[in-house]
């Protein structure tokens, strides 16, 4: 993007599909590392999606699963490890041993490289919601290290806990939020979508209909589905009026307008 200060609001004036880096350029690159953050904004995508959890001193870590066996030479639960720990690790030898010595990112080194080129979209993963909402929640830190970083209109929030997504409405000056769905025919979700006062709704591709897409539209919500990592995938969304995809490989949508 061109952008010097691009906001998640300009997303929705965009009229070609939109493309959003799964994890970054996560077909190419190890996934939720620097290096395929980077790859990714030398692309020219238009967001970059990525994961974040708690380590055991409650330090939010760049990372999707809950455990360090696939994506590191860890092993364990990520939230039994302190982040000193974790920054230890390898997390690039797994995907081609080009990319050994990659760390895992810490949430803070994000925003440094991707300020001024390319919006966000941080997912806070299901496992890190905590019911009983302490102080230092990661719903909260997150969106006082965003509004720290001066980038309220430059990161999505997203989650499949809707809980979490009603915790950071409630706060003030929070960044706008997008409502995860597995399921994209579960009833009501258009609903609790405006409830949400959701920028934008993340369906599964799998399942997704153009019935369900047009209903989100009646309602002015972009959708944005995920896992769409072939050819025929991007094809088969963007002919629904899909907004664009969060795929693994942006140059997917060559030829698309993107």
């Amino acid at each position: 993007m061109n952008d010097p200060h691009p906001r998640i609001s300009d997303l929705k004036m965009s009229p070609r599909p939109l493309v959003i880096a799964h994890r970054g350029y996560r077909a190419k690159y190890p996934e939720n590392t620097l290096i395929a953050f980077q790859a990714a904004i030398d692309a020219g995508v238009d967001m970059i999606e990525l994961d974040v959890l708690l380590s055991k001193d409650r330090k939010l870590v760049v990372i999707h699963d809950a455990n360090l066996e696939r994506t590191t030479n860890g092993h364990g639960e990520v939230g039994n490890h302190t982040m000193a720990e974790l920054k230890k690790l390898d997390a690039g030898r797994w995907f081609d041993p080009r990319f050994a010595g990659e760390r895992l990112p810490t949430i803070e080194e994000v925003p440094d490289q991707a300020k001024g080129k390319v919006p966000l979209n941080i997912e806070i993963k299901r496992s890190a919601y905590e019911p009983n909402s302490p102080p230092d929640a990661i719903e909260t830190q997150l969106v006082h290290l965003v509004r720290r970083e001066n980038m309220t209109e430059s990161v999505l929030i997203s989650s499949f806990e809707w809980r979490v997504l009603e915790n950071i409405r409630a706060m003030e000056g929070a960044p706008s939020v997008a409502a995860l769905s597995r399921y994209p025919d579960a009833d009501g979700h258009a609903a609790a979508c405006r409830k949400l006062k959701a920028f934008s709704w993340h369906p599964s591709y799998l399942e997704l209909r153009e019935d369900h897409v047009r209903e989100m539209h009646e309602v002015g919500i972009p959708v944005f589905p995920y896992n769409a990592d072939t050819r025929e995938d991007v094809e088969r969304m963007l002919a629904m009026h899909a907004d664009g995809v969060i795929t693994s490989d942006p140059l997917l949508l060559r030829g698309f307008g993107g």
